[in-house]
């Protein structure tokens, strides 16, 4: 799947250079979300590989262990570099409310708010989107590890990441480059804050 995949990104970089020449090259673009996100992270305390045990220190842990409210325990809560790569960055906001871990091809119900990482760091905008506070509009899904149905894969894999190690009900802040972001927007190479909370299926 990630083969298919480089070799996808590396068909679109080779007709978007042609075209570049007076605008970013896609090196250029993939520079701008690397400095992006390490501008981001520099606000946080980062630890460079997933805990041996997989136990991650949560806010919900450092507030109730340090009597903070939640916008200060956030700045005290690491952010873990998910993959060798750097594209999955993941801050722990609650482990979960659950025993239950996801089961492959299980439906996943999330809601969430993104931030283009990009808009922040070059024009200090902090535009958010998506659904986690109009509980007028539908829950977005996936199945969990099926990379058959687009209905999943339009999500991109970074967003499945948290479900490998954290119960359902979990919450957290997940940095998601374009690389393993939705697959319809690779191409604009934006990293996006997504804060995210899942949900089991009741059906």
């Amino acid at each position: 799947m990630k083969h298919i995949k480089f070799l996808a990104l590396l068909a679109i970089a080779l007709l978007i250079l042609p075209a570049c020449k007076d605008k970013e090259s896609y090196a250029d673009l993939l520079k701008d979300e690397n400095q992006a996100v390490n501008a981001y992270l520099a606000g946080f305390p980062v630890i460079g590989s997933i805990p041996a045990d997989s136990v991650f220190i949560s806010t919900q842990e450092i507030m109730e262990t340090q009597g903070l409210s939640r916008e200060e325990a956030e700045l005290l809560t690491p952010f873990y570099r998910m993959d060798e790569d750097g594209y999955v960055y993941m801050q722990v906001v609650n482990p979960g409310l659950t025993d239950v871990k996801a089961e492959e091809n299980q439906l996943i119900y999330f809601r969430f708010t993104r931030y283009n990482l990009k808009a922040w760091y070059e024009y200090d905008t902090w535009n958010p989107s998506g659904n986690a506070t109009d509980l007028g509009t539908n829950t977005t899904s996936f199945r969990y590890k099926n990379t058959t149905l687009q209905s999943t894969t339009q999500w991109g894999e970074g967003i499945q990441v948290p479900l490998e190690f954290l119960t359902l009900g979990c919450e957290v802040n997940i940095i998601i480059k374009s690389y393993m972001g939705p697959e319809d927007e690779i191409t604009n190479v934006y990293p996006y804050l997504y804060k995210v909370r899942y949900f089991e299926s009741k059906v």
